[in-house]
């Protein structure tokens, strides 16, 4: 790791300060502001604003469909979000390839991302990484991954958009030892970290400690619950308290590192017959207002 990256990373996961006892500590100043998804809508974007607006979130994380449907309209969705009372929270632009050859072609289809998102009153952009094919990862790929996620981060900074990087499942930043890697070669200047609980959690990390670690490099949330189940891939993302995940031990911790930014329940597909994704909105949100304490 060159000095420069490890200085920025320390001063993101150590701005908080030590104490006499070697333990980290941070003022609990910060605020965790609610929004919610709409991935569990499957692309029905209009549906999932006048849903979510229905239920009572103030805000709204939108996928690569919502550029596809308003990219060159970005004012109609203001517009729209403004209509039921929503911020936009975060654009997901979508896997971010970083081998040589898609370099170029990468950086100008999530910037172009980042426009709208500026363009259309959002706030963040986060990206995931694509899996090389064929092969397993190692550290040059950390490496690579972190120097795109920095040119990147860079460009879309320069235009008022930050950046931030989601763990993922089955992506190069799987792994807890994945992701620190890639965030400490990563510049605290230009790139976040979407802490994702529930993905944390199934790639065999503990959330709790995780947020306690990272602190301030971490600047969105997904709120997220998983479960094990028999059938392939052996895990399944359900409604907040339906899972394993200690959802009320991360909402803890993020108030103890003043975690000041946006919690986004994240939910992606129904999984109960007769179910909906509006009925399962209103789940979470009698979670998070009801168990966790939370205010929309």
């Amino acid at each position: 790791m060159s000095d420069y990256a490890r200085r920025e990373f320390l001063l993101a996961i150590g701005a908080l300060g030590v104490g006499a006892s070697g333990s980290l500590r941070l003022e609990a100043t910060g605020r965790i502001r609610l929004g919610y998804a709409a991935i569990t809508w499957g692309g029905k974007d209009e549906q999932a604003i006048a849903d979510i607006s229905a239920v009572g979130f103030k805000a709204i994380q939108l996928r690569s469909s919502a550029f596809d449907a308003y990219g060159t309209r970005p004012g109609v969705l203001k517009d729209l979000l403004a209509k039921h009372g929503l911020t936009f929270a975060i654009l997901s632009s979508g896997d971010l390839k970083y081998q040589p050859a898609d370099r170029e072609a990468m950086l100008a289809l999530h910037l172009s991302h980042a426009k709208f998102v500026r363009d259309a009153g959002g706030q963040f952009l986060q990206v995931i990484d694509e899996l090389p094919k064929g092969r397993a990862v190692g550290p040059d790929d950390y490496k690579a991954l972190a120097d795109m996620l920095n040119t990147l981060g860079e460009r879309t900074k320069a235009i008022g958009v930050p950046l931030v990087y989601h763990n993922h499942m089955n992506s190069t930043g799987e792994a807890p030892d994945a992701i620190e890697a890639i965030m400490a070669e990563s510049a605290a200047s230009s790139v976040g970290l979407l802490f994702d609980i529930a993905h944390y959690q199934q790639a065999g990390g503990d959330p709790v400690k995780a947020i306690r670690r990272y602190g301030k490099a971490i600047k969105a949330v997904h709120l997220k619950d998983v479960r094990k189940i028999d059938a392939a891939p052996g895990y399944q993302w359900v409604e907040l308290g339906r899972g394993r995940v200690d959802v009320k031990g991360s909402v803890a911790a993020l108030k103890d590192v003043g975690f000041d930014g946006w919690a986004i329940v994240e939910f992606d597909r129904v999984v109960d017959p007769g179910g909906s994704p509006k009925a399962s909105a209103e789940a979470n949100r009698e979670y998070v207002t009801k168990q966790l304490g939370l205010m929309l």
